[in-house]
């Protein structure tokens, strides 16, 4: 690890103190040109004694904004103090979890993985049309059909066409043969640069891609892509559950990662993350912006620097060790509900190395299902699987008093 460790609390509040002191102080400077200020004191305490000892809560009432991204050029002055904080994050997951070069990366903390993955196909687009002279029809999209729904919603926003790859049944993996029918079936239909997702840890099925699978069948055909890894559910597990996996940026056919840190990492809703090699994202500078003090090279435009805040105080409370441990509880909660659906001979899917399992819908009565809040693949009667994801709050407890009701009604 180069930029990840544990840090006291004493450590961690001075960090953000000292961030904040450099940030422009809406309460105290003359700051008369930004469309910005702090929180509404009427609404908001600003000045409340225990603000002192919760600097994440205090960074939300300074209301950072952290428009542009902040790894490449420069960045609105005014929060350049949460702005370093931000960097500091991208940095542990980049290099330290995701295992690229220092410096080799851009990239910015997104409100949530639907955008972080919309922002990597927006850039592989404009970058076929840019760098390649590419026509808007002959970009496609390669997904399997266990892919996340921003896929098909950032294809419809972004005008390009998405090839859905069937998956098998019981196993959640790509059909190799059909990815290889439908690339030869698009260049035959005028398709030459393709935009290939892969998944760490889809959302209903926690499965996880063979990034290979596409890239060879694509080099094999001579195929121009690039290739995108949603881990928005799995970036947070995976790389420590699996000490062998090779889905980082050590494999040069990686361009970029989405990570949410909103789920697994338990920080507030509408904060992901997204990271590219260099030498991408300014494919989408919109170069309109221009009382923006820099490049904005992102989708959302404005967001708030108080979520990338958050992500740091969590990465820097654990360090990679107390994550790793906590990753290592969650799957061996998990293994334990596994063993007990084994013993009820109930069919389930399970990826190994991830703390989500998913039933066949056949073994679970709807009171169950409605008594333990489980999530259906589909919301209608064609459902087929009901998924129990193994978060930070589901304990043994928990667990063990839903086999006993499913046993119940097994038997019955």
């Amino acid at each position: 690890m180069i930029y990840w460790k544990k840090l006291s609390h004493d450590e961690r509040k001075s960090r953000i103190e000292k961030a904040l002191e450099v940030n422009v102080n809406f309460a105290t400077d003359a700051s008369l040109g930004y469309p910005a200020s702090k929180l509404d004191g009427k609404v908001f305490y600003d000045d409340a004694p225990f603000l002192q000892d919760a600097p994440t809560l205090k960074t939300y009432v300074a209301n950072p904004n952290h428009i542009g991204c902040h790894t490449l050029g420069t960045s609105e002055s005014a929060f350049k103090g949460t702005q370093e904080m931000e960097r500091e994050v991208l940095n542990v997951i980049a290099v330290d979890i995701f295992k690229a070069e220092p410096g080799g990366i851009d990239g910015y903390i997104s409100p949530g993985g639907t955008e972080a993955n919309i922002q990597a196909m927006w850039m592989y687009r404009n970058f076929f049309m840019y760098q390649k002279n590419a026509n808007l029809d002959e970009i496609v999209i390669l997904a399997s059909e266990d892919t996340h729904y921003s896929i098909p919603k950032g294809a419809n926003v972004l005008m390009l066409d998405w090839i859905k790859i069937p998956v098998s049944y019981e196993k959640r993996e790509v059909d190799t043969q059909a990815l290889e029918n439908e690339i030869i079936k698009a260049k035959q239909n005028g398709k030459k640069y393709f935009i290939a997702i892969a998944n760490m840890g889809t959302t209903m099925f926690g499965s996880v891609d063979n990034p290979n699978d596409y890239t060879s069948l694509l080099e094999k055909h001579g195929a121009e892509y690039k290739l995108h890894i949603d881990g928005a559910y799995g970036g947070f597990v995976y790389p420590f559950s699996n000490q062998k996996s090779v889905i980082n940026f050590k494999n040069p056919k990686i361009s970029s990662i989405t990570i949410d840190a909103h789920k697994m990492l338990q920080s507030p809703y509408g904060t992901g993350v997204f990271v590219c090699r260099k030498g991408l994202i300014e494919n989408v500078l919109t170069k309109e912006a221009e009382y923006v003090e820099g490049m904005d090279l992102t989708l959302c435009g404005s967001r708030s620097g108080s979520n990338a805040v958050a992500v740091w105080m969590i990465l820097f409370t654990y360090g990679p060790f107390g994550w790793f441990e906590k990753v290592s509880i969650l799957q061996m909660r998990t293994q334990f509900l596994c063993h007990e659906l084994d013993e009820l001979k109930v069919d389930y899917f399970r990826e190994p190395f991830m703390n989500i399992v998913t039933i066949h819908s056949q073994y679970v009565r709807e009171e169950i299902a409605t008594k333990y809040n489980l999530i259906p693949q589909q919301h209608n009667k064609d459902n087929k699987w009901y998924k129990i994801v193994l978060m930070d709050h589901v304990e043994i407890q928990h667990l063990t008093s839903f086999i006993n009701d499913l046993k119940a009604t097994l038997h019955a």
